[in-house]
């Protein structure tokens, strides 16, 4: 029978007492220690001791439990000991996400003063069932606050969040505030003079206009913010300052407790004016960021639709479609940009030498970015996104649209043989080009770049991969010269999980190794694929994964 490391975790809530010469982590692990003793016959044996001291249950984002975490997924620990459960998480749902992790490293879990152990079937059902019975009462609660606040703005009343300009609270209660009142209708006036938002936005920054600012009954402050476009949209869209209460959720509008503070006339005013601006074709609002606004539609016919959106300064631009589907707008363009580009340096006598002339007289190399982008809007008549690939449609009904884009004395002589991936619409009225793509929940081969949602080529897809490999033959080697996991996550600025996470990918099989290194990946592999291949320690295993992917 082999050895079973056994892992004791210990936690305080509070620092109180931890200055005892015997406290009560050091209680815990007594216990702890003694039940682990009693299962020698199992051949259990005390691997480690992971403690922290004046820390909530209620956060992930305690140093010991991340590192026991750590020590778990690279095979270190086979069964995690504690006191009691709430001592591991007081969460329920970081409890059952810690459980999923245990139950993909094969690591048992085991409370010894509650019938707990998940290293027996019976164990595993008392939990299912803990976290059944959890579950159940945790969506019951959030059915009785929905119920309530639906019941509370229904009577009119206000069920908290962030305050708005023009508006106080009192007992619960939202109360005009008579300077604020100037401010609002000011600017419901002066939008249906200047009729631009962006002249809004500029009238409110000469004038020092700045968002509603308040303090938190936890004494914090909030607002006082310069109104960005989309902040001065929804001020002018809110129902609260006609006296009304909207429910969302129910998709209703309510009479309010509250005080109106703008006349019904200047809101429906305003209404006609912000609905009118929106259905204009040039209307630049929230577009001028977007290339391809209106031509890409999902495999239904559906529209992506335009998003932005910031946090710590950084601006994101995307094509969303639904939650979880959108399309980074920089990745997609550029894209964009190198097909047409390769577009134009293929042989085009599949349309016929006048069409395919109109196409060659065009110097891409020298337009400017904003040509381009007039050129682009012109030439692409819309995008269909599929998984992992985008269907391009050229137009070439028409091509007198190229004439303002043709360079002089200019003939484009480096065409190719044509690609299979471009053919003739059954109308003849289009040319249709397919690129594949990945899209990458989150790119970390360089801690220089953003976390997030990135679209990559293929090409771009196996160089990340290849990047990814050298990273993990480079963290193995400082690991095999004597660093330890906490020195090379200083010396690279990374995470303790990210090392673990690269040197996985040194163990891979060599054969996957071998294939990535030459491009030949399967298409749906991408890098978070491969961390998860990298955790099988069987090479069969592995491949199989690796090439059914």
């Amino acid at each position: 029978m082999s050895k079973i490391n056994c892992a004791i975790y210990v936690r305080k809530s509070t620092e109180k007492g931890l200055e005892q010469e015997f406290n009560s982590l050091n209680n815990q692990e007594e216990a702890c220690k003694n039940y682990i003793l009693s299962q020698t016959f199992n051949n259990w044996e005390h691997y480690k001791t992971y403690e922290d001291g004046g820390i909530s249950g209620g956060t992930m984002k305690r140093p010991g439990l991340q590192d026991m975490l750590a020590d778990m997924k690279v095979g270190k620990i086979q069964t995690v000991v504690v006191y009691k459960v709430d001592r591991l998480s007081r969460s329920i749902m970081d409890f059952h996400n810690m459980m999923k992790e245990f139950d993909k490293y094969e690591c048992n879990f085991v409370s010894i003063t509650q019938a707990f152990d998940t290293s027996n079937s019976m164990g595993k059902l008392t939990l299912n069932m803990l976290l059944s019975f959890a579950q159940f009462e945790r969506e019951v609660s959030s059915e009785r606050v929905r119920d309530k606040i639906q019941a509370s703005k229904k009577k009119g009343l206000w069920t908290g969040g962030n305050l708005y300009l023009g508006y106080d609270v009192k007992n619960k209660q939202l109360i005009a505030n008579k300077e604020e009142v100037g401010i609002v209708n000011d600017l419901f006036k002066q939008y249906l003079e200047v009729k631009s938002i962006s002249k809004l936005k500029e009238y409110t920054d000469t004038h020092n206009i700045k968002s509603k600012q308040w303090i938190t009954a936890k004494g914090i402050a909030r607002g006082g913010h310069s109104l960005s476009k989309s902040m001065l949209v929804r001020i002018l869209r809110n129902k609260i300052y006609i006296g009304k209460i909207t429910n969302k959720k129910a998709e209703a509008i309510y009479p309010g407790k509250h005080k109106a503070i703008i006349n019904r006339e200047l809101f429906d005013e305003v209404q006609n004016l912000l609905t009118e601006q929106c259905n204009r074709k040039n209307n630049t609002y929230f577009k001028d960021a977007y290339l391809l606004t209106g031509k890409i539609i999902n495999s239904e016919g559906e529209k992506f639709t335009n998003q932005k959106s910031s946090k710590h300064a950084i601006k994101k631009y995307r094509y969303y479609k639904q939650k979880g589907l959108y399309l980074p707008a920089g990745d997609i363009e550029k894209i964009t940009f190198n097909v047409i580009q390769s577009f134009l340096n293929t042989d085009l006598e599949l349309i016929g030498k006048d069409k395919s002339l109109d196409f060659k007289l065009i110097n891409w190399d020298i337009l400017g970015q904003y040509e381009k982008s007039d050129l682009t809007k012109e030439i692409i008549d819309k995008i269909i996104y599929t998984e992992n690939k985008l269907t391009y449609f050229i137009n070439i009904e028409n091509t007198s649209y190229l004439n303002k884009f043709k360079t002089e004395n200019y003939y484009n002589s480096k065409a190719q043989s044509i690609s299979k991936d471009i053919y003739l619409s059954t109308d003849a009225k289009r040319l249709i080009l397919e690129k594949e793509i990945y899209i990458n929940n989150r790119i970390s081969t360089n801690r220089y770049e953003a976390c997030g949602k990135k679209i990559l080529t293929k090409s771009e897809n196996s160089n990340y991969l290849i990047k990814a490999i050298s990273y993990a033959y480079r963290y193995k080697k400082m690991y095999e010269e004597g660093l330890t996991i906490k020195e090379i996550r200083v010396k690279e600025h990374t995470s303790i999980r990210n090392v673990y996470r690269y040197v996985n990918l040194a163990y891979l099989s060599p054969n996957i190794i071998g294939n990535i290194l030459d491009s030949h990946v399967p298409e749906s592999v991408d890098l978070q694929t491969l961390f998860k291949i990298s955790t099988e320690l069987d090479f069969i295993k592995q491949e199989k994964l690796f090439y059914q992917a």
